[in-house]
């Protein structure tokens, strides 16, 4: 839950930190488009030049910038969302059950139809440095799990630095195709502010996360248990395989011997 004098503060500081966050989306306009060099070509530019350093030296400084950037416009996001009305937690759901989305073709689901099975809930995105490593592991856990019980339902999102910009047509081309995604895939959504999917709106308030309760980045999880409660958040960095048990070997996080979650 933001606090509204960090409301007041963000809205106050916005004009300070846009420009970084355009510098942002310019380096990484660069940067993609090869008009900034890669760490090997940056080495092989050092190794090579008599000056010594240059290309690693211009790699260093824009991916420097680059991060501090985007950090800034993700602290700017979170404060920037307005504090929630008195009441406003009586409103969401008692649980995912409750809720309807669309899904890519833009028809209405009701989340109810997954009573009774667990839910790997993400927003993913096409073209983030996450988006291969991602797409491969929930392929892998969604083949293992399928039959017992576990559904991934993914959501794209393009907030996070335009990295899902395509239509539902293009984005659904592109995971049956290239990431040979057999889970389904749900309409484009916005995951924070006040736009925010009312599916979103609840996952957060049931789990937050780091620095408050918004979503940081591409690939976030919330694990949900048969009775539509919220059981665990995992950040995008966190590997799916890596919290997975293995054998008769538990996971740190439990998440299969928690309450509504698997049974074997």
């Amino acid at each position: 839950m933001a606090h509204p004098g960090a409301f007041t503060l963000a809205q106050s500081t916005k004009r300070l930190l846009l420009p970084a966050v355009e510098q942002a989306k310019h380096l990484s306009y660069l940067i993609a488009t090869a008009q900034l060099p890669s760490p090997m070509a940056a080495t092989t530019t050092s190794s090579s030049s008599s000056s010594g350093g240059g290309g690693n030296r211009i790699w260093t400084s824009s991916l420097a910038v680059l991060s501090l950037a985007v950090a800034l416009a993700s602290l700017l996001s979170l404060l920037a969302t307005p504090p929630s009305a008195p009441g406003m937690a009586n409103d969401l759901p008692a649980s995912v059950h409750d809720i309807s989305v669309k899904d890519i073709k833009g028809n209405d689901v009701k989340l109810s139809e997954y009573d009774g099975k667990v839910l790997l809930i993400v927003n993913v995105a096409s073209k983030c440095g996450l988006t291969n490593s991602n797409y491969k592991e929930l392929n892998v856990l969604y083949e293992k799990y399928k039959e017992k019980g576990l559904e991934i339902l993914a959501f794209p999102c393009n907030q996070f630095a335009g990295q899902e910009p395509g239509s539902n047509e293009e984005i659904e081309q592109t995971v049956c195709t290239r990431f040979k995604a057999e889970f389904p895939i749900f309409d484009k959504i916005d995951v924070n502010g006040k736009e925010a999917a009312p599916l979103y709106k609840f996952l957060k308030s049931q789990k937050g996360g780091f620095l408050g309760d918004g979503i940081k980045w591409n690939f976030t999880k919330f694990l949900v248990g048969k009775d539509g409660k919220v059981i665990e958040r995992y950040a995008p960095t966190t590997s799916l395989l890596k919290i997975e048990p293995t054998g008769n070997k538990p996971s740190s996080n439990l998440w299969f011997q928690k309450q509504a979650c698997f049974t074997f």
